[in-house]
C-alpha cells in the first residue's frame, strides 16, 4: 500500500471538485477552491479525523482503508473509471467491477465496429461469453441469445450444464471447444481477481460438470483470439468458418465475427444465410 501517494492523490482530487459539483452550497468565505476535508468525509460517510489521516498518508498510524471506504471516496470525489481504479491500486486493493457489472453496457468502440459489420455474423460478448449485442446475421447463424443476466446468460455455463447448447457444433468437435472454453475462462478468472460473479460460476460448474472440473484442474490458460469452427445450421447444415476476436483494452468484452475464404463452401453458405435472413 502506497499511503503517501494515496494521500497526495486524494488531495489533488479534493482540490479540483467544486462544492456545487458535489451537491454542496458554495457558501461565503471559502478559502479553498475545492472541498474541505470534513466535507469529503461527510460525503463518504467517514469521520473527519480518519479522512485527514488518509490524506496525510502517515504509515505510523497504520491506516488501512477497506474496499468499501475506497468506493465511498470514489463516489464522493466523482472519480471516473481510471481514477477509481488508480485509487484501488494505490491502496493495494482488488479493483471491483463497475456498479452495474463489468459488462452491463457495450463499450462504444466495439459497438461502433459491430454496426459496420452488417455483412458478416458478429456479436459483442463478455469475457464470460454472455452476449451483449449482435447483428441479424449472428442471430440467423447462432440462434437467439437468452436475456438472462445470471450464470445461464453465459454460453460457457450453458455448454457444460445444458446438452442442448452443444447442438451448435458437431459432436466430434465438442472436446476441442470444451478445452478452449475452460482455458479462456481461466484467463478471465486471473484477470478479474477476487470477483464474486466468476468465482460462483466456476464453483457451480465444478459441481455440475465432471468434464469441466477435470479440465479446470489441468490449469491450461489461453485467451481465445482466433479459432476455426463448424457451426451447425438447421437449414444449411455444418458451416466451416473462421472466428475472429477483438478484445477491449480491459479484456472484459470482445467483438467476435465469422468469415470464410472467398469461393469456399463456407462463403457460399454465408451468402445463402444472408438471403434467408432477408426473406425472413
Amino acid at each position: 500500500m502506497n499511503l503517501p501517494e494515496l494521500g497526495a492523490f486524494l488531495r489533488t482530487r479534493r482540490d479540483r471538485i467544486r462544492p456545487a459539483e458535489a451537491g454542496l452550497p458554495q457558501g461565503p468565505r471559502r478559502r479553498v477552491p475545492g472541498l474541505r476535508r470534513e466535507e469529503v468525509a461527510q460525503l463518504a460517510g467517514l469521520s473527519a479525523d480518519y479522512y485527514t489521516e488518509l490524506e496525510r498518508g502517515s504509515v505510523k498510524n497504520g491506516v488501512q482503508p477497506s474496499a468499501q471506504t475506497l468506493g465511498a471516496l470514489a463516489r464522493a470525489l466523482c472519480l471516473h473509471g481510471d481514477e477509481r481504479d488508480h485509487l484501488f491500486h494505490l491502496a493495494d486493493r482488488p479493483v471491483p467491477p463497475p456498479a452495474d457489472g463489468p459488462s452491463a453496457l457495450v463499450q462504444p468502440a466495439l459497438l461502433g465496429l459491430l454496426d459496420r459489420l452488417s455483412g458478416t455474423p458478429a456479436r459483442v460478448i463478455t469475457d464470460l461469453h454472455a452476449t451483449l449485442a449482435e447483428n441479424d446475421l449472428a442471430r440467423a447463424l447462432l440462434g437467439g441469445s437468452p436475456a438472462d443476466r445470471g450464470p445461464a446468460g453465459s454460453f460457457v455455463y450453458r455448454w457444460f450444464t445444458d446438452p442442448r447448447a452443444r447442438g451448435i457444433h458437431p459432436t466430434e468437435d465438442h472436446p476441442h471447444h470444451s478445452r478452449v472454453f475452460v482455458s479462456d475462462l481461466q484467463a478471465a478468472v486471473a484477470r478479474r481477481g477476487r470477483d464474486a460473479e466468476v468465482a460462483t460460476m466456476v464453483a457451480v460448474l465444478r459441481r455440475r460438470s465432471r468434464e469441466f472440473a477435470t479440465l479446470w484442474d489441468a490449469h491450461e490458460v489461453a485467451v481465445r483470439r482466433m479459432d476455426h469452427k463448424r457451426i451447425v445450421h438447421p437449414v444449411l447444415g455444418a458451416i466451416a468458418l473462421d472466428c475472429h476476436n477483438l478484445l477491449s483494452e480491459d479484456g472484459r468484452q470482445r467483438l467476435l465475427w465469422f468469415t470464410a475464404p472467398p469461393g469456399s463452401p463456407g462463403a457460399e453458405q454465408l451468402e445463402l444465410l444472408s438471403r434467408l435472413g432477408a426473406r425472413e
